[in-house]
């Protein structure tokens, strides 16, 4: 079974991106965190953690992202296979000793440089970013595999655990454009001709052996 944490914590404004990579993905249960939700790990195959307008420091506004961090050292400790998009990305490496700062939005799209790594596999190095906070340090266990020149960690994946993430966002594409201008404007370049961002997530059920066929 693979399990999708949704942790966005006004999905009437701002749930579409999370819906986005949901669609990306093969059957799946669906849990959402903010709303008091505890998802157990029995029979879970994969665990994805979405974005969210939440910061991993507002624990103490909000207790869920306590319950959420225990959560992803369970998952890291039964090996199971963990991708981590934006606040994903953020929460696992908070949650291993990390550290994370908020630095001002970025809305643009980005370049990037990757690591060989199985998790880019057939991904142009250019991805779309929507983020007010960085991962500053990273958690116990984890490595940089991609950096742009504001941001150098911007994708980690652990050393010995199946657990990947990654700032960027591969559910966003074009079609997103005129939502994510609307809501958190956007800089720069808008020609999503050659971003391939969505195979991130192909490639992570892949390497989960998640049949997305499911």
């Amino acid at each position: 079974m693979l399990l999708v944490c949704d942790t966005e914590v006004d999905p009437d404004a701002y749930g579409y991106l999370p819906q986005a990579l949901r669609a990306l993905l093969p059957d799946h249960e669906h849990s959402h965190y903010p709303s008091g939700e505890r998802p157990s790990l029995d029979g879970v195959d994969a665990v994805v953690v979405t974005g969210s307008t939440a910061g991993v420091y507002e624990a103490d506004d909000r207790p869920w992202i306590r319950d959420a961090k225990r959560f992803v050292r369970r998952t890291v400790d039964r090996e199971i296979p963990l991708l981590g998009v934006c606040f994903g990305h953020q929460l696992v490496n908070d949650a291993l000793g990390g550290r994370v700062e908020h630095r001002g939005l970025t809305a643009r799209l980005v370049d990037a440089d990757i690591a060989d790594d199985p998790l880019f596999a057939g991904v142009e190095p250019t991805f779309p970013m929507v983020h007010g906070d960085h991962v500053t340090d990273l958690g116990e266990g984890m490595e940089a595999i991609a950096s742009a020149d504001y941001y150098p960690l911007l994708a980690s994946r652990h050393v010995d655990a199946p657990v990947w993430t990654t700032q960027y966002h591969p559910e966003f594409t074009g079609d997103f454009l005129s939502r994510i201008e609307r809501d958190f404007g956007w800089e720069g370049a808008r020609d999503f001709g050659d971003v391939t961002a969505t195979r991130t997530v192909e490639n992570f059920l892949r390497l989960a052996g998640v049949d997305s066929d499911d």
